[in-house]
């Protein structure tokens, strides 16, 4: 008789789990950690963590993350304590533990309050642009405004998009409009959680509204020269090109 696979004396092969877990299935009593973050990681990559995965959701990550401190914030005081600020880590899927939550909440809680306000965790997380993308930031709203009356409205937006070539329109969904206040409402969205600016959204976009907005998309690109040639080619700042503008992505 051949021999066998396996031997029937157990002394040879370490004895299995006492849960009899063959498949390697994970401890339910174990929490899993976040791959890439350690258990013991200091404050800077805790911070370097969470701007990573909010600058992996792209121009949408900033203000996605202000909606759930809206959701958080149980008692609409527009800050969190660390029990809200722990739920909306939870709920963006940011990936810490506990104690990791905490150490970022003392991270963001600058004045040592006990609250975090939606402005102290942008400074932390986000910062502002450079400079040069300012300056790129500011041409591109100067082209944009038409009549250059200091703000762009649905006027000077309508003269750069043609709403009518958007899939809403041309299925008789939404009118051009509605497209258009639409874009002008992505500008807008975030800027109205701003402290004091809970009534900023008017239909007319401001300058500091525009840069406040850029600043978002500003976090996950890392390189100058991608974010200038990103503003080129979003809005033909050399103005070298005949730019028909479609509607299947992001500003």
């Amino acid at each position: 008789m051949g021999t066998k696979g396996w031997s029937a004396d157990n002394t040879s092969k370490p004895r299995a789990s006492r849960d009899n877990n063959i498949f390697n299935r994970p401890d339910p009593t174990v929490k899993k950690q976040e791959a890439g973050l350690a258990a013991n990681a200091n404050e800077a990559k805790i911070l370097e963590h969470i701007q990573a995965k909010i600058a992996a959701r792209g121009a949408r990550g900033i203000s996605g993350i202000g909606k759930k401190f809206k959701i958080a914030d149980d008692n609409g005081n527009k800050t969190l304590d660390a029990q809200e600020f722990k739920k909306a880590m939870h709920d963006f899927r940011i990936g810490l533990d506990d104690q990791q939550v905490l150490t970022a909440f003392k991270i963001f809680d600058r004045d040592g309050s006990g609250e975090i306000s939606y402005d102290e965790f942008l400074r932390s997380i986000r910062g502002a642009m450079n400079p040069r993308r300012v300056a790129l930031a500011k041409k591109a709203y100067n082209l944009m405004d038409s009549d250059k009356s200091g703000q762009l409205d649905i006027n000077d937006i309508r003269q750069t998009y043609n709403a009518k070539e958007h899939p809403d329109v041309k299925s008789g969904k939404k009118t051009e409009d509605e497209v258009l206040g639409e874009f002008l409402d992505t500008f807008e969205d975030h800027y109205c959680d701003m402290a004091g600016q809970a009534d900023a959204r008017d239909g007319i976009i401001t300058m500091p509204e525009w840069i406040e907005y850029y600043n978002n998309v500003s976090m996950s690109i890392d390189n100058d020269e991608y974010f200038e040639l990103m503003m080129n080619n979003t809005w033909n700042l050399k103005g070298d090109r005949v730019t028909k503008k479609g509607w299947g992505g992001e500003v």
